[in-house]
């Protein structure tokens, strides 16, 4: 799967102007236009469209007929019904993966878990949050249920930008690797009920960093 050395133009830039309106610095209701963000960030217009039509589709970003694309108010309430079904998901893929997993698949699983220390070792955030991106696709994929693994993947790719900012919550890098621990060690030992109760706790406790580090911004 790709990492941060392969990210795309366009992915990089989703990234940056994701951040910019989750610190603020582009405030709702802001006008995206093409030129100016093309400025900005050194590019050309082309990943800059491709960026706002991806950031649409997260809910960051509200295109409008006829008209330039502008910051959306994501209200919290929106983002905790998000979160809740977030949360529901995947902790219905770790179960699943709990009872389904081929052999093969569970190894890869402990290999990314385990490669992911290194990571929070190293202080890497942007390392962390594509190798985070990783480890969950493999419990999606674990569940052997395309329908659902479509749904985790629709949701998570809206929910992205406010769970990569999560990560630069302090202390935030090393108890998610716990808490990948514990939905690991479930998964591994066939135990569906407890990775079912792990990954509901893990996503919970994603929201409560988020919305920890929202509040100091605010502040």
């Amino acid at each position: 799967m790709d990492g941060p050395s392969r990210q795309t133009q366009a992915d990089k830039l989703i990234s940056e102007i994701a951040d910019a309106i989750l610190a603020g610095t582009l405030a709702p209701g802001t006008r995206l236009d093409e030129q100016m963000l093309a400025d900005r960030y050194a590019v050309s217009r082309t990943p800059v469209r491709e960026a706002i039509r991806q950031l649409a589709s997260t809910g960051l970003v509200e295109v409008r007929p006829r008209r330039s694309a502008v910051v959306a108010e994501i209200t919290a309430e929106h983002l905790e019904t998000m979160f809740i079904a977030m949360g529901e998901l995947e902790a219905t893929c770790a179960r699943l993966s709990a009872i389904r997993m081929t052999p093969i698949e569970r190894r890869r699983l402990q290999v990314q878990h385990a490669r992911m220390a290194a990571l929070v070792e190293d202080d890497d955030v942007a390392g962390f949050a594509e190798a985070n991106h990783v480890f969950h696709g493999l419990i999606y994929a674990g569940t052997h249920n395309s329908i659902l693994s479509d749904m985790a993947t629709a949701l998570r790719r809206r929910l992205g930008p406010y769970r990569r900012a999560q990560f630069r919550s302090p202390g935030r890098l090393p108890r998610s690797q716990a808490e990948h621990e514990t939905v690991t060690l479930a998964i591994l030992s066939g135990d569906a009920a407890a990775a079912h109760a792990a990954m509901l706790n893990h996503v919970s406790l994603v929201e409560d960093a988020f919305s920890r580090l929202a509040a100091a911004h605010a502040a």
